[in-house]
C-alpha cells in the first residue's frame, strides 16, 4: 500500500489520466492531420499512446498505483488493494483528469475547449470488444503485480498497443479515459449516447478478469502428509 496520503495520490491519478487523455486525443488529431491514411492515423495514435504508459505507470506508480482507470481501481477496491474509502477520490480524479486532457490537447491545436463527439462506436462487436480488452487488461495488471511487478509498466503499454489493433473498438479499456472522448469530436471521439455499453462492458470484463484471476494466481495450498504413527 502507497504511503503517500490522499491528497497527493489524487493530484498522481488526476495528473496521470489527464496525460493520458491528452495523449490519446493530441496524438490522434495530429495523425489525423498529417495523413488521410486510417490505419497509420491509428498506427500513430497506438505508439503514443502506449509509450506513454509504460512513462506515467513508471513514474507514478509509486504513488497512487497508478491506475489511471476506474476499472482498474473498482477491482483494487474489490481485492483489497485500495481501501474502499478512498475508491470515490479515485475515481473522481480519474475523470476530471481525463477531461482536463481533453481541454489541454484541444488547446495544443486551437480548438474549442470541449466538444461534443459525433462519432459513432455501438453495436454488440463494440460492446465484446471493450470487455475483452478490459479483461486482458486487468488480467496482465494482476498477473504483473504477482509474478514481475518491475515489468508491469512495460506489460500494460505493450498490451495496450496490441489491443488497439486486436479489439474491434480500439481498445478503450477505461471508462474515465471513455468519458474524456466523449468530449472531442476528433479521430479519437466517442459519441456520448454510446457511453453507456462501452462503461458497462469495461466493468463486466474487469470484474470477470478479476474472478478468473483471483483463482488462477492463488497460491497452491501444500497439505503435508502426516507421519504413520507406530502400532503399539
Amino acid at each position: 500500500m502507497s504511503t503517500f496520503d490522499l491528497s497527493r495520490r489524487f493530484a498522481s491519478e488526476a495528473l496521470g489520466t489527464g496525460l493520458l487523455v491528452a495523449t490519446v486525443v493530441g496524438s490522434g488529431i495530429m495523425a489525423d492531420a498529417l495523413t488521410h491514411d486510417t490505419a497509420l492515423a491509428l498506427l500513430g495514435n497506438t505508439l503514443a499512446t502506449g509509450a506513454m504508459l509504460v512513462v506515467l505507470i513508471t513514474i507514478l506508480g509509486p504513488i497512487s498505483g497508478a491506475h489511471f482507470n476506474p476499472a482498474v481501481s473498482l477491482v483494487f477496491c474489490l481485492n483489497r488493494s485500495l481501501p474502499a474509502r478512498d475508491l470515490p477520490a479515485y475515481l473522481v480524479a480519474q475523470v476530471a483528469g481525463g477531461i482536463a486532457g481533453t481541454i489541454a490537447a484541444h488547446l495544443m491545436f486551437a480548438l474549442p475547449m470541449l466538444e461534443v463527439a459525433t462519432k459513432l462506436r455501438t453495436g454488440p462487436a463494440q460492446w465484446f470488444s471493450e470487455g475483452v480488452a478490459t479483461f486482458g487488461l486487468v488480467a496482465v495488471i494482476l498477473a504483473g503485480l504477482r509474478f514481475e511487478l518491475k515489468a508491469v509498466p512495460w506489460l500494460v503499454g505493450l498490451y495496450i498497443t496490441a489491443a488497439y489493433w486486436f479489439t474491434a473498438s480500439t481498445s478503450f479499456a477505461n471508462p474515465a479515459v471513455a468519458v474524456a472522448r466523449s468530449l472531442t469530436n476528433t479521430f479519437s471521439g466517442i459519441r456520448p449516447l454510446d457511453l453507456p455499453g462501452f462503461v458497462v462492458a469495461e466493468l463486466l470484463g474487469a470484474l470477470i478478469a478479476l474472478a478468473l484471476m483471483g483463482w488462477l494466481l492463488k497460491p497452491e495450498t501444500v497439505q503435508q502428509s502426516q507421519p504413520l504413527k507406530a502400532e503399539p
